[in-house]
């Protein structure tokens, strides 16, 4: 199966005045269809580099990027900003959603800049694509009628709908608290395991268990790479989990803190 992420000796160096940070030295790195990754890695390992190198909002240094057979280095600024509309999925640490703008609005804004015509109903796929994610009942909801999980949830409907061929995630679980972001995982297994690519950057150890692989950064190298001998559940983890109680109530909103749940 060809590869929809390949890298060969992407370096990054960035110049701060009379020093040169070596972000990335030379990463080798191939993610195929329907693979879901985690890369982990201490603060300066280059893990966010790498994040934004493969998400096209950062250029190399040197070395060569593929990006579903497309040879990014070759590519002119309008051309970036087109694959990044149609070919990636972008969610956040921070769910990065309109105030007083509907989760279906929210979600349905990147069709807006989307001028192929690839996607004629918009709405509809803004719904389907919230339905997707365990949120057919909130459409019309504003982010501060939501819970923490379920604006994370709404961040990753609005990765979906434009039906990219990979999903990045950078610390997607990290505003949230222990029970939410196994609730979040679930969602992200659902996608991988219907087929969708994901790369998901995190530190957290017990997330990235959650995936199918873990690569793992120091010092601009990768040092390990390996498939997750035994995946685990987030679904039957959540089970398993206790209800938060009501002191962990968000501002805004009158939903217990995770309480997105299926």
């Amino acid at each position: 199966m060809k590869p929809v992420i390949e890298t060969r000796g992407i370096t990054k160096e960035y110049r701060m005045g009379e020093m040169v940070v070596r972000a990335l030295r030379g990463v080798d790195l191939t993610v195929r269809k329907g693979e879901f990754v985690a890369i982990m890695g201490a603060s300066g390992s280059g893990k966010s580099t790498l994040m934004n190198l493969v998400g096209c909002l950062d250029t190399a240094t040197a070395g060569d990027y593929f990006l579903d057979g497309t040879d990014v280095s070759k590519l002119t600024r309008d051309q970036y900003a087109e694959i990044r509309n149609h070919r990636i999925g972008f969610v956040f640490q921070g769910y990065n959603l309109l105030p007083r703008t509907s989760a279906v609005d929210n979600v349905e804004l990147p069709l807006f800049y989307d001028h192929s015509g690839r996607i004629e109903d918009s709405r509809g796929s803004a719904i389907r694509a919230l339905e997707s994610v365990g949120l057919g009942d909130r459409v019309t909801h504003e982010p501060s009628e939501l819970s923490g999980g379920e604006q994370q949830r709404v961040s990753i409907a609005r990765a979906l709908v434009n039906e990219p061929a990979i999903i990045l995630a950078d610390e997607p679980t990290g505003n949230l608290d222990s029970r939410t972001s196994v609730d979040v995982m679930t969602v992200f297994q659902k996608l991988n395991d219907q087929g969708i690519t994901i790369l998901l950057v995190t530190h957290e150890p017990d997330i990235a268990e959650y995936t199918r692989r873990i690569v793992v950064l120091r010092d601009g190298h990768i040092i390990s790479d390996r498939e997750v001998a035994e995946r685990r559940d987030a679904r039957a983890d959540l089970a398993r989990m206790p209800v938060l109680d009501d002191l962990y109530v968000e501002a805004g909103s009158s939903e217990r803190r995770g309480g997105g749940g299926e």
